[in-house]
């Protein structure tokens, strides 16, 4: 039997022919009709279908393919290498291929280099990216940190802040800039991580050893250009000139990259916790303009301007916010300040400081039954001091009237007032209200105020690295100076690839926070499945979940297709 092809208005059809002999001579027996190959197709794809698979896997497939797709178009692994040498013979994968996976694994499931290969298993990633598991041994990603430099590394991070701004088309001309820290594990003998230091934990773990982290990042996306890292022992205050610097430098060639022919000027954005009269100067001579903000004791003056004095900023965008501008004198010279009002900041530090105030008075309260029992120890001194540390917050030493008589332990008694009049007055002059500090004389104070709030992207991207499912620092199973010099690289590079991605999907109409969009595209899997076999080896079948279907914009804004399984 044989098939055979017929044309029929340049349409292809297949029949199936038994020919045999009659009379000696070849003659057609019998034909059957089977129809164009895509009813042949469909033909055998139903009878594979009616045959149950041995056995199925499901791997994860959406996620990590949007991922690799980021990392692809930027050609992170391409940069690296071109920096650090081609990949040695005997090496599973090049330097640049290691660290770009390091990356994707902290966006989608933050593992340790040791667990990477057991992750890794669980996607579908070794079948598109061509990268088998037997060449993901924890050694193997530890040698590539190790074939990168510090000073190699900088290059690195300079030359992907270009290829983001230049793949993307990144606008460039307003930047938020805020440093933070993060906790370590490293045990208080190593010194061979003088990175890692005691400090003031932000997220309050003062018993660990802690790496800083300062991040500027672009208004559009939050994409951080330009990280920071440093000991945890150093104020936000002495690194602030650093980065200053080392902005103004990468700054030009961004703009270069980005086509502009000229020098652009680029706007930084900083909160309260960089000021100083140095710093504000490093700004101004790198000639970068600058939005920030100043503690509104500094111009108490503007503090008691009445509420008639402020107009609404723009309804629309910021709601009752309302607003008045000055000039002062502020670290040195005189600059322009715009005093904000936010009716929901208001309505929050009321609520706030209610707490903060029932907490105190209880704590006085108890002192007082204390010290009304005869049972206290201390001396007038002492006790002083002990009220000082209830009372240590300015406002509540503002409304809080606390009075000690008595000259002995023993005799001791205190009696607390609140002075609601005090406290009217500080509701009316300090709650909802921001002083805020610019270069730009001709901004409207809207556009200072949007700006401003930029501040916000870069504290949501220390949020993220702080989350311990997605996009994260921890778990840093790092010990030296240098490994947790490259594992902040990795962490900051995942940031970058998460904030470009959910870009991406917000420009096509698709609004997620970063969790949301990777528990998305995480929802789309792959299916592997495998029928018994026929005689020689069993056949496998892969195809994608129907999630596919359900976040079929994503797929597309990702071009998931790219990465998905042929059909068998």
């Amino acid at each position: 039997m044989a098939l055979y092809k017929k044309t029929v208005n340049h349409k292809v059809y297949w029949y199936l022919r038994e020919m045999g002999r009659i009379d000696g001579k070849p003659k057609m027996v019998s034909e059957r009709y089977l129809g164009s190959a895509k009813d042949i197709e469909d033909l055998l794809d139903a009878k594979e279908a009616a045959i149950v698979p041995e056995k199925t896997r499901h791997l994860g497939f959406g996620d990590s393919a949007a991922v690799w797709g980021i990392l692809q178009r930027l050609d992170v692994a391409g940069i690296i290498d071109s920096v650090v040498g081609a990949r040695r013979k005997d090496a599973g994968a090049s330097v640049g291929t290691y660290l770009a996976l390091a990356a994707l694994n902290r966006v989608v499931a933050p593992t340790s280099k040791a667990g990477f290969a057991d992750w890794w298993k669980t996607t579908a990633a070794d079948r598109f990216t061509k990268i088998p598991t037997k060449v993901l041994d924890h050694r193997k990603f530890w040698e590539a940190m190790h074939s990168v430099s510090l000073d190699e590394l900088a290059v690195i991070e300079e030359r992907i802040a270009v290829a983001m701004v230049a793949e993307f088309n990144l606008d460039i001309s307003a930047l938020a800039l805020d440093m933070t820290n993060f906790a370590t594990y490293i045990d208080s003998a190593n010194e061979a991580a003088p990175i890692a230091q005691r400090g003031k934990a932000k997220q309050k773990r003062t018993d660990l050893r802690l790496v800083g982290l300062g991040l500027v990042i672009t208004r559009d996306g939050g994409i951080p250009l330009f990280a920071h890292a440093y000991p945890g022992n150093k104020p936000d205050v002495t690194q602030f000139p650093l980065m200053i610097e080392a902005l103004g430098a990468r700054h030009k060639k961004l703009a270069e990259t980005a086509g502009v022919t000229v020098a652009p000027e680029v706007t930084v954005v900083f909160d309260a916790g960089q000021n100083s009269a140095s710093n504000f100067s490093r700004v101004t001579d790198t000639n970068l303009a600058f939005v920030g903000s100043i503690p509104p004791s500094q111009v108490a003056d503007l503090l008691k301007l009445p509420e008639k004095d402020r107009a609404i900023v723009d309804r629309d965008r910021f709601g009752g916010l309302s607003a008045t501008e000055a000039r002062r004198v502020v670290y040195g010279a005189e600059r322009r300040v715009v005093l904000t009002h936010s009716p929901t900041l208001h309505a929050k530090q009321v609520a706030g400081f209610a707490q903060t105030l029932a907490k105190a008075q209880a704590k006085l309260d108890e002192l007082a039954d204390t010290l009304a029992r005869g049972k206290a120890r201390r001396t007038t001194t002492e006790l002083t001091a002990h009220i000082k540390t209830i009372t240590n917050d300015p406002w509540l030493r503002r409304v809080l009237e606390v009075t000690i008589t008595g000259d002995t332990p023993a005799s001791h008694r205190i009696t607390t007032t609140l002075n609601k009049r005090e406290q009217a007055a500080l509701e009316e002059e300090v709650f909802g209200k921001r002083v805020l500090v610019t270069s730009h004389e001709h901004w409207p104070i809207r556009d200072l105020v949007a700006a401003y709030r930029s501040q916000s992207d870069a504290e949501f991207g220390f949020r993220q690295l702080k989350d311990p499912h997605v996009v994260s620092f921890s778990p840093m199973h790092h010990w030296s100076e240098h490994n947790i010099r490259i594992h902040t690289f990795t962490c900051v590079l995942a940031l970058q690839i998460a904030h470009l991605m959910r870009r991406e999907a917000d420009k096509a109409g698709e609004h997620h926070s970063v969790k949301e969009l990777l528990e998305r595209l995480g929802s789309i899997g792959e299916t592997v499945m495998i029928y018994p076999s026929t005689g020689g080896r069993p056949k496998a079948r892969r195809m994608l979940t129907e999630d596919i279907d359900t976040h079929a914009a994503l797929a597309q804004i990702f071009n998931l297709n790219k990465w998905a399984p042929k059909k068998s």
